[in-house]
């Protein structure tokens, strides 16, 4: 007797149908319904269905530009490790950073640090006063590590 497979069938299919959704929308933000309904051989309005169905399932947060920061003029990017000088105070620094424009985003760890931010600025000279900043308001030491370059960055799901 065969075991049924049907079921699991489809729900490996629906995943990978999804799954190839989300490739096509990190590799293009911008592609159209008409167009990814070519790409996975469902309706225009399929598509559009299961594209509502991932960002209602948070798999979809959002969609943006991929910015040339150098030509923003932040060409210099840097990783900034954050750790405690006393450990006895509460672990808000995210909140004491927030508004800090230079950190694109903030890391929690597991190590030494607590936090790595990524960071971006126009010249080693802003980066110095981006770090007495962050020094000041959230009462951390820091290590910093200066990106040389960027072979590749957000790099598309496979």
């Amino acid at each position: 007797m065969v075991a049924p497979t049907a079921p699991d069938d489809r729900v490996t299919a629906v995943e990978s149908i999804d799954r190839q959704i989300l490739r096509l929308l990190a590799d293009d933000g911008r592609m159209s319904y008409t167009d990814l309904g070519r790409a996975t051989g469902l309706s225009t309005s399929a598509v559009h269905q299961r594209v509502k169905r991932l960002e209602e399932r948070g798999l979809i947060l959002g969609y943006g530009a991929t910015i040339d920061h150098a030509a923003a003029g932040k060409p210099l990017t840097a990783f900034v490790s954050v750790a405690p000088i006393d450990v006895s105070r509460p672990d808000d620094y995210p909140d004491r950073l927030r508004d800090i424009e230079e950190i694109e985003s903030c890391w929690s760890v597991a190590g030494v640090e607590s936090y790595i931010l990524k960071v971006r600025v126009a010249t080693p000279a802003d980066l110095e006063d981006l770090l007495g900043r962050v020094r000041a308001a959230a009462h951390v030491t820091t290590r910093t590590t200066i990106v040389l370059s960027t072979p590749y960055e957000n790099r598309p799901l496979h």
